[in-house]
């Protein structure tokens, strides 16, 4: 059965990007021990990816010609009016998120839905209740400010730990399911 999944890395202090939408703290350590194997195996269940307007575009104007996800469809959540490059399999969608989680879970074909970003559209799907699991790669970085990991009104019921690992250059992955009601 397919889960949704929010994959994202974060610094510190629970930013993943900084106010200007900025990924140079981050982009600094590419290449660590351990985060290769963690994202293709993630990769590996991934069925469907949904993301939001700005971060299609993000993606569009930092991979020109280079769509990173060719064989996975994808869904654009936007009030805009956006185009796809040619040969991509993306649709773009606007309205309440929970009202696409099924054709979402169909899309996916049994495998998991990956909610890229921004951390705006995972809160939409976390307060529609149907958020299955957060996977957050904390990077040893203090942004001070920016864009946070899960800008939820309120706070949530406790996560339970599925799982944690260590990695390289002082990176840790942790693996939360999402579960109970909010208190």
């Amino acid at each position: 059965m397919s889960s949704l999944q929010y994959f994202v890395a974060s610094s510190l202090d629970g930013f993943i990007a900084t106010a200007d939408d900025k990924l140079d703290w981050l982009l600094q350590f590419d290449g660590f021990a351990g985060g290769k194997e963690s994202y293709d195996a993630f990769m590996a269940d991934v069925g469907c990816i949904v993301m939001g307007g700005e971060t299609y575009a993000w993606l569009m104007e930092h991979e020109p010609g280079n769509w990173p996800y060719p064989s996975t469809p994808c869904w654009v959540f936007t009030h805009h009016e956006l185009s796809a490059p040619k040969g991509t399999d993306i649709t773009f969608v606007r309205g309440p998120v929970g009202e696409f989680v099924e054709d979402l879970k169909e899309e996916a074909g049994g495998r998991n839905v990956w909610i890229v970003g921004g951390g705006v559209l995972a809160a939409q799907f976390a307060d529609a209740g149907v958020l299955d699991e957060l996977i957050i790669s904390i990077i040893p970085v203090v942004l001070g400010n920016g864009k946070a990991v899960l800008p939820l009104a309120g706070p949530t019921a406790p996560l339970e730990l599925i799982s944690s690992q260590t990695m390289g250059r002082g990176i840790v992955e942790l693996r939360y399911r999402f579960g109970g009601q909010r208190p």
